[in-house]
């Protein structure tokens, strides 16, 4: 596991968290965030690699291939998500009308595909942990962009998870042989949380990232702060992420739906 905060070092444009040139660090896929102010225009096009474009906050225009989507997104706690994922080839523009802070991921495919923009009305939204698993303990909001069932054609998947205050997600702690990156997000900068990945624990914080090759993990903000997480995987050659899901089983007794009650036989 590793984990690391830029928040001193960024700036205005593309600031590289992961860059595969250098060092993936296993997760065959560029991290990044693009930070943009109003009349700012950015352009991507990558000749060997599909991007995925996450609207984190603010107003951006997407354009591409004679295509324009109107994205306004004041934050990721209260607003859905755009997020546009292309392929090999396709020459992305965004045009800021605000200041505007995005997630981008990469990784190489050789397959070409046309781009998608999945926005508020093609996002695959659950609400988890809310039927009193664990008295409320897990209550979270689970985005998925795509994955392997609405994206074939892609190596990677990508979504979000909307983490309550003083609540945990990722939980029970489970793993899967794909690498994971988490990036953070709060709602206020100096919200934080902690996270346990192979036997550690590190603190989470905004803007923060997180790289998990293997092990079993979870999540838990401080209670007053809303933290909201997007969670990238890169397929494994041969061994898709498919909604793969091992948990750990010193904790799997955790999903039976009396689990609390030998302590709190009436909550």
């Amino acid at each position: 596991m590793t984990y690391f905060n830029k928040n001193a070092e960024l700036k205005n444009g593309y600031n590289a968290y992961i860059d595969t040139a250098v060092d993936d660090m296993g997760t065959q896929m560029d991290v990044g965030l693009l930070l943009m102010e109003d009349g700012d225009v950015y352009t991507f096009e990558e000749a060997d690699k599909e991007i995925a474009v996450l609207l984190f906050s603010g107003k951006v225009t997407y354009a591409w291939n004679g295509k324009t989507v109107e994205a306004d997104r004041p934050d990721c706690f209260h607003h859905e998500a755009y997020c546009l994922l292309a392929g090999k080839g396709t020459k992305i523009t965004l045009t800021a009308h605000a200041h505007s802070e995005l997630y981008i991921q990469k990784t190489l495919n050789e397959t070409p595909f046309e781009a998608v923009m999945y926005d508020p009305d093609h996002i695959d939204v659950e609400h988890k942990g809310s039927q009193g698993e664990l008295m409320g303990c897990m209550e979270r909001e689970i985005k998925t962009f795509f994955d392997l069932s609405n994206a074939p054609f892609s190596n990677m998947v990508l979504g979000e998870v909307l983490n309550r205050p003083g609540k945990w997600s990722s939980y029970p702690p489970h793993h899967h042989p794909q690498p994971e990156v988490y990036f953070y997000r709060f709602d206020y900068p100096d919200g934080f949380g902690a996270g346990f990945a192979n036997d550690e624990i590190y603190k989470t914080g905004h803007n923060g990232l997180a790289v998990i090759n293997h092990g079993f993990h979870s999540q838990t903000a401080a209670p007053g702060y809303a933290m909201c997480y997007a969670w990238g995987i890169r397929h494994l050659e041969g061994d898709p992420w498919d909604k793969t899901r091992i948990d750990d089983p010193e904790h799997a007794w955790l999903w039976k739906a009396d689990a609390n009650d030998h302590i709190y036989p009436n909550h």
